[in-house]
């Protein structure tokens, strides 16, 4: 008896030595990256300025990390999985974003959850595939994620993940700068490294510069105070360059109801807990700057889906939550969900043609 007790007593301080250094490593492991860092562009655009009055497209596309086919179902949304399936999955996913965004053709894009290197998608480089893709396309990736290896969930942890936001531009990017966004401080932040926006300036004709924001907001934030620090940082940045006489466009997956109510307009079942989804707060942009609005035309076709259960259109608890803000100095004549079916990611593209004012 006493033997056995004696092993069991070491076999619990071993265990809890493992949880005390394990517990160490991620927190020494933890840092945010400094704020306002320029971004090295790779520059292969051939076309040097932007030119009022004339017609561009620019599509906003959270790809998932290339994890996500219409089956698969997340851990942090109830679902049972939490990383992709194979190496061969995430190359197939992220082959058809790439199809994807060959088939839409647009002057600008940008994307978010691009993985650079993560356990999660098998170590693909997600940046570098699809910018190498675009042959005539400036790339600028931010890292937007960075996390220590995660042991969560304990039976199929996440693990390390490296993560960008990534803007793609038929013209030149004369510069582009990331900036840091506010994140809660408690053990979440583990969890949601590193929050932040890209700007990515270019030239037009006239003198002015367009100003191409890229941003994906937190989705599993519990302090509203912080979530709103988020969206004033980037409504004040937007409105100070507003005001310097610049073009303003801003795309991204907001994680906000960019609908009056996305359950209303698809039929969502509201029984089950999806107090994720907030409304976005239109009444706090500054003056000069506004949600694009969606072509009505037809059926409304929803941006993302969550991942508690496979899709099943009708059937699934389905958002609008990715699309554009623009100055008023920029004229929109569409913008629209393009209905993929979620079949490469949990999210849709979303397409918005403009032209800036002269």
């Amino acid at each position: 008896m006493k033997k056995a007790l004696k092993i069991s007593g070491v076999v619990i301080v071993l265990i809890l030595l493992i949880v005390i250094g394990y517990v160490g490593y991620v927190f020494l492991s933890y840092s945010r990256i400094e704020d306002n860092l320029t971004l090295t562009v790779e520059q292969k655009a051939k076309i040097e300025q932007v030119e009022p009055e004339k017609e561009y497209k620019a599509v906003t596309f959270n790809i998932g990390y290339g994890a996500y086919p219409p089956d698969y179902t997340f851990f942090m949304d109830g679902g049972k999985e939490s990383k992709a399936r194979s190496e061969a999955a995430v190359n197939e996913n992220i082959d058809g974003v790439i199809q994807t965004l060959d088939e839409l053709d647009a002057d600008f894009a940008v994307l978010q959850e691009v993985d650079e290197k993560a356990t999660r998608s098998f170590g693909v480089n997600e940046v570098k595939k699809i910018s190498d893709s675009f042959a005539d396309y400036s790339a600028v990736a931010a890292t937007n994620y960075n996390s220590a290896y995660l042991m969560y969930p304990v039976l199929d942890p996440i693990g390390k993940s490296k993560s960008s936001i990534l803007t793609l531009s038929s013209t030149s990017i004369d510069n582009s700068i990331r900036y840091s966004l506010p994140i809660e401080t408690n053990f979440n932040k583990f969890f949601d490294l590193d929050r932040a926006f890209t700007v990515s300036e270019l030239s037009v004709s006239n003198g002015k510069k367009l100003m191409l924001y890229n941003v994906h907001l937190s989705a599993y934030m519990k302090d509203e105070e912080i979530q709103k620090k988020q969206i004033m940082t980037l409504f004040n940045h937007m409105k100070n360059e507003y005001e310097k006489g610049n073009y303003v466009v801003c795309g991204g997956d907001f994680n906000h109801d960019l609908l009056p109510s996305s359950s209303e307009t698809f039929g969502n079942d509201t029984s089950k807990d999806y107090s994720w989804l907030q409304e976005f707060p239109s009444k706090d942009l500054p003056s000069g700057l506004k949600v694009t609005e969606f072509s009505d035309d037809g059926e409304a076709v929803p941006s993302s889906r969550n991942l508690d259960t496979p899709y099943e259109k009708g059937k699934s608890f389905v958002a609008l939550i990715d699309g554009f803000i623009v100055s008023d100095n920029v004229e929109v004549s569409e913008t629209k969900v393009m209905d993929e079916e979620f079949r490469y990611s949990d999210h849709n593209p979303v397409e918005m043609s403009f032209q800036l004012k002269k």
